[in-house]
């Protein structure tokens, strides 16, 4: 006789949308689910913004997270069918994102370290444009951008803001960051740059006072920044489980053909 197959243990999260509320009730009425902080596997419901505010979560505890699109935006997630899901989450490929790490002084002398999963931007406070000094690997590149803002992407994060930064969308399988001004005035014609991906990149606020700017990380921002420096975290890594059908890859691939 062949031993039984080992299920994982399976918990459910949910965005507050009514469409992610009633997917929960129906998912928990049909399969057996444990707390997050004792399961294998986290299935999460809602649209993209809840998978990062999910996977930003837990990340201490290194486990794969299944989404199932109940939300606005799915480039994230699986289509919603809750027939089959252990079997699914059993065939899942997995995908494995690294995050960057985000490190910021303040104008009052505050430090702050944020992870964005998708992208740190910077941004203009005020109807004044930003003034930054853009430094490579302890190299200046450009002494003084003027601009809205500037954000560095990571692969995952190049079809979101960064697209409509007009930024490149680059495969998951690059090795590279993405850095995309947001309305450059000076250097005009600067479209931004592909970094490598163990790049640091260091942004100096010019006239902090008069031209104040914030630091976001993904959803977490720190304003009236006075420098940011932004590298690659290699000792964290996220997993995100997707049906075999819902290639990411290939998602990405095809966002650089649509018009």
């Amino acid at each position: 006789m062949n031993a039984p197959v080992s299920l994982p243990t399976i918990a459910f999260v949910a965005s507050s949308a009514d469409a992610a509320q009633h997917a929960l009730a129906e998912l928990q009425r049909q399969y057996v689910s444990v707390s997050p902080e004792h399961a294998e596997v986290i299935v999460a419901l809602g649209g993209d913004g809840f998978m990062l505010e999910t996977l930003h979560r837990f990340i201490g505890r290194g486990v794969p997270i299944f989404g199932m699109h109940r939300g606005t935006v799915g480039f994230l997630m699986n289509h919603f069918e809750p027939a089959g899901l252990v079997e699914r989450i059993a065939k899942a490929v997995s995908v494995e994102l690294t995050p960057l790490i985000m490190r910021v002084e303040t104008m009052e002398g505050r430090h702050f370290e944020a992870r964005a999963i998708n992208e740190v931007s910077l941004l203009r406070e005020t109807r004044q444009t930003a003034h930054l000094r853009i430094t490579i690997d302890d190299v200046v590149r450009i002494e003084e951008l003027m601009c809205d803002g500037i954000i560095v992407a990571t692969p995952a994060g190049s079809t979101a803001y960064n697209l409509s930064a007009h930024g490149p969308v680059v495969p998951l399988s690059a090795e590279v960051l993405c850095l995309t001004p947001i309305s450059a005035f000076r250097p005009r014609r600067w479209r931004g740059a592909i970094l490598p991906r163990n790049a640091v990149v260091r942004f100096e606020v010019q006239d902090p006072i008069k031209r104040p700017v914030s630091a976001v990380a993904d959803f977490t921002e720190v304003r009236d920044v006075r420098w940011v420096e932004v590298e690659e975290d290699t000792g964290v890594a996220f997993t995100l489980l997707f049906d075999p059908d819902h290639d990411l890859e290939e998602r990405v691939l095809k966002e650089q053909f649509v018009s």
